[in-house]
């Protein structure tokens, strides 16, 4: 059947056929690079880095355009406040951007334009709705006028009429609709301008990626994506000025990811419960906050509190766990040739769980991007091998059996991997998980080893009741003690 996928447009789920096959061209809104990104920005970086992984997995020549709006009134206003200029700022917050991107897992565009490299285009745009009568200037501003595009409207489903006859709309005498909205900006003293035909100024925020997705991906593209916050009315203006620019079709699917919530509430800086990535990735393992955000369906909200957290740390844990068990209690080198029937012979409901995985995984997937539901499939095989391997107590696994764990293990790891998942060595992640988590006890490693040295000399002495001791204030530290015939093994449980 191939990729279904839910177009905002239409307001229904599609077959997807792109519009030359074989390629796809793909379009995001980026981020107003003023201020270190928030967990909202998080969930849709990596929804859509999750469609960019699914669509190369599928064999298409992606093209992936994401913007940075680099010049803006907060851009200008945080400037001012630190007495320095817009470049600065922008260039600041970008590299933040790739710092918690990167920490995150989310691969590089193919083409990560700026805003204000790209205002020859946007002016060119705005021209040819002046001179349709689309557009008019205004003072030393130049406004899209909404209704002189009848179909304004058709994306976020509201009626201009509708719209007008409820609106609290303050009065601007320099339009001539309320709802019509500006294209270009008169610049006002002190700020950066750009000459144009209608005097010095810049752009309006919504042009730009009509300017940018035209250049890049032409009149007419594949797909476009953002938050739901940008249905309207930014989205909407994009569709209104592109086709009435270009009269052809603007996005073929319009693809809008659900809302973050910090318990049960929308997230503001006014409730105090705004989060920014960087401050999240001091408590929380970035492949975690990944889990999370891909553990419920990206059109659905998600809302993120210490425990749904916690419960995708604990998941994460679980899968490498699995992987790395397999990996210290499996030979390196496995018979890859076993047939079939020897493996089921094994278990078959792990056989079963590892044979159906390909196609759960691809009807999952195909399935508008049901990330909850590939990781409900992933949790399935995990689940069976790390009872197959509790079968044999702490012994090494053999002949078929080590075949079987090894195939299951690398089944697991590599469509986890598709979404951006399990990417690390299994020994990797525990030592980035344990330091991460160690953190929040106060201790240090030298700490924690400082501590099991007295327990050993106490143990030696056979003074058990001071060993006893040690171990149980290091529980109320959150450090779990296991000992082993390899000497003792530490692990934080704080969560």
């Amino acid at each position: 059947m191939g990729l279904q996928l839910y177009n905002t447009l239409t307001k229904s789920k599609e077959e997807f056929v792109p519009l030359e096959p074989g390629k796809v061209r793909f379009y995001v809104c980026g981020v107003t690079v003023y201020d270190y990104c928030h967990i909202g920005h998080a969930r849709s970086a990596i929804v859509f880095d999750v469609v960019y992984r699914y669509l190369m997995h599928l064999g298409y020549d992606v093209t992936y355009v994401r913007n940075f709006t680099d010049i803006d009134d907060k851009i200008i206003r945080r400037a001012n406040e630190e007495g320095t200029d817009y470049r600065t700022i922008a260039q600041r917050y970008i590299a933040a951007f790739y710092e918690d991107m990167d920490a995150l897992g989310v691969m590089r565009p193919t083409l990560e334009p700026l805003a204000t490299d790209n205002i020859p285009g946007m002016i060119e745009i705005i021209q040819k709705l002046v001179e349709k009568g689309i557009a008019y200037q205004s003072g030393a501003d130049v406004y899209f006028h909404v209704e002189s595009f009848p179909q304004y409207g058709k994306l976020s489903g509201r009626s201009l009429e509708d719209m007008m006859a409820g609106a609290r709309v303050e009065v601007d005498e320099n339009k001539r609709n309320p709802f019509d909205f500006v294209l270009w900006k008169g610049s006002k003293p002190g700020e950066p301008a750009w000459d144009s035909p209608w005097g010095p100024g810049r752009p309006g925020w919504h042009i730009e990626c009509s300017a940018m997705g035209s250049r890049f991906l032409g009149k007419t593209f594949d797909i476009h994506g953002g938050g739901k916050d940008l249905i309207f009315p930014h989205h909407e203006n994009e569709i209104a000025q592109s086709e009435a620019a270009f009269e052809a079709p603007f996005v073929k699917y319009w693809i809008h990811n659900g809302f973050v919530n910090i318990n049960n509430e929308k997230m503001s800086k006014s409730l105090g419960n705004f989060f920014t990535i960087r401050d999240v990735l001091q408590q929380v393992h970035p492949e975690a906050l990944r889990l999370f955000v891909l553990s419920k369906h990206y059109r659905s909200p998600v809302d993120f509190s210490d425990e749904t957290v916690a419960e995708a740390e604990r998941g994460l844990e679980k899968l490498y766990n699995t992987l790395a068990a397999v990996k210290e209690r499996t030979p390196e080198s496995v018979d890859a040739q076993v047939a079939d029937k020897t493996l089921q012979s094994q278990d078959a409901e792990l056989f079963q769980e590892l044979t159906a995985l390909p196609q759960a995984f691809t009807d999952a997937m195909d399935n508008d991007f049901n990330t909850a539901q590939v990781i409900g499939c992933l949790f399935g095989l995990q689940r069976h091998l790390q009872r197959f391997l509790d079968r044999f107590g702490q012994k090494k696994l053999k002949g078929p059996a080590a075949s079987l764990a090894r195939k299951a293990s690398e089944a697991l790891q590599h469509y986890a991997q598709i979404i951006g998942l399990l990417s690390l060595e299994p020994e990797v992640f525990m030592e980035e998980e344990k330091r991460l988590k160690l953190k929040a006890t106060g201790l240090t490693e030298e700490d924690v080893q400082r501590f099991i040295e007295m327990r050993h000399q106490a143990r030696q002495a056979k003074d058990f009741e001071e060993a006893d001791r040690i171990r149980q204030e290091l529980e109320m530290k959150g450090i779990q003690l296991e000992d082993s015939p390899r000497g003792t093994r530490w692990r934080v449980s704080i969560r």
